[in-house]
């Protein structure tokens, strides 16, 4: 359903039509608007339906993606009439704000990053399932081997779907461990029907097609990454952060932050800061927003990383932030820090810039002398504090 909103003396005047989803519809949709002299179009972001009209649409007008939830109309009068005249009255009058949609090479190297996220998660997945199985069979292999994906586990997986029982061949199939040989022993002494070998060979051979799959994705990502790797290069130098995770920020948010004004933009974008909720001047919730979770999900990942590099900043952030507000909301402050500074190394092409656990201290070293005197006095002692 499309909506022509055509200004000229005297109030303006809207035009509806209907036009099929299919290609021929779509161009057929571009003709009549480029026959009355249209140049913006908005249309409300639906899933990935708006992608095929988007693709047709784009280079011949001014295009505007609006959130649905930015542009909800009065309860009670939806139909999809009254939905196309209200984004064309809305777009009038400036009252859509676009959403982000980057250009065609980083949402193609998006989708890789993505399919392959899903793809890890599904692997891990088929794992877990493994070792079900495994127990199930009262083998505690994952118990004696750190990976039973590994090249050890997978040889006892594969002598086990072969039919092999006896502990002592299945042991002859692991290489150096630190599990001594009567503990591996006992590990693989178990009960093992034919359903749990035909279970075992069910998942392990998806998860062999899906190590190929991943590998090919790998390879396409190289090729995507080509006019961005320089950022991606530059983002690697931050902590936490390695070149997969570079790889994933840079397909989700581009290279280009002209798009977001300020960092602050950008991390309200990714839902990474505090919704506001605010009624008679109270603040009834500081949960964030939904959405943004692939960007989300791989920053606090990052975080998680960068808090371990022992002297750095966000290590100091992570423990300042958990003392006042607990481990979830600090992970959450220090991958808003990362993206903050991913904000600026894109913007000014340059590498990560290390601060030091002790910035904290030189930033406002006035306070923090007060609070370990106010403290020292807490516990006993009399201090009179000079000056170096």
């Amino acid at each position: 359903m499309a909506c022509a909103r055509l200004s000229g003396d005297g109030a303006a005047k809207q035009e509806v039509r209907t036009f099929a989803t299919t290609t021929s519809g779509l161009l057929a949709l571009a003709d009549w608007l480029e026959s009355l002299g249209v140049q913006h179009v908005a249309m409300e972001a639906t899933g990935v339906y708006w992608k095929p009209v988007w693709h047709v649409l784009e280079g011949h007008f001014v295009l505007v993606l609006a959130n649905a939830a930015h542009v909800k109309n009065v309860p009670g009068r939806k139909t999809d009439v009254n939905d196309a005249m209200w984004l064309a009255d809305l777009l009038a009058h400036g009252l859509i704000r676009a959403s982000f949609v980057p250009p065609a090479a980083v949402q193609e190297l998006r989708t890789l990053t993505r399919t392959r996220k899903q793809f890890v998660r599904e692997r891990g997945s088929h794992a877990q399932r493994i070792e079900k199985i495994l127990e199930d069979a009262n083998l505690k292999l994952s118990s004696v081997i750190t990976d039973i994906l590994g090249k050890s586990g997978r040889a006892v997986l594969k002598a086990i779907i072969d039919g092999e029982t006896d502990p002592q061949a299945l042991v002859g199939r692991i290489g150096r461990v630190k599990a001594a040989r009567a503990e591996l022993l006992e590990a693989l002494r178990g009960r093992i029907t034919a359903h749990h070998r035909f279970m075992l060979k069910l998942h392990l051979d998806h998860i062999e097609t899906l190590d190929k799959a991943i590998a090919h994705i790998e390879q396409e990502v190289g090729l995507g990454l080509e006019p961005f790797r320089q950022a991606a290069k530059l983002l690697s130098t931050m902590p936490g952060l390695s070149s997969v995770s570079a790889h994933v920020v840079v397909a989700e948010i581009g290279i280009d932050m002209s798009r977001f004004a300020t960092p602050g933009h950008l991390l309200s974008w990714a839902c990474l800061c505090p919704r506001n909720d605010e009624s008679a001047g109270k603040r009834r919730s500081t949960r964030l927003r939904r959405g943004g979770k692939w960007l989300k999900t791989t920053l606090v990942q990052a975080a998680w990383a960068a808090i371990k590099v022992k002297g750095s900043y966000l290590q100091a952030q992570f423990h300042r932030l958990r003392a006042r507000r607990g481990a979830k909301k600090a992970i959450i402050g220090v991958a808003a820090s990362m993206l903050t500074a991913a904000w600026h190394m894109l913007r000014n092409g340059t590498e990560w810039h290390e601060l030091g656990a002790a910035h904290f201290d030189r930033a406002d070293a006035t306070k923090t002398a007060n609070r370990l005197i106010r403290r020292l006095q807490q516990i006993g002692y009399k201090v009179e504090a000079t000056p170096a």
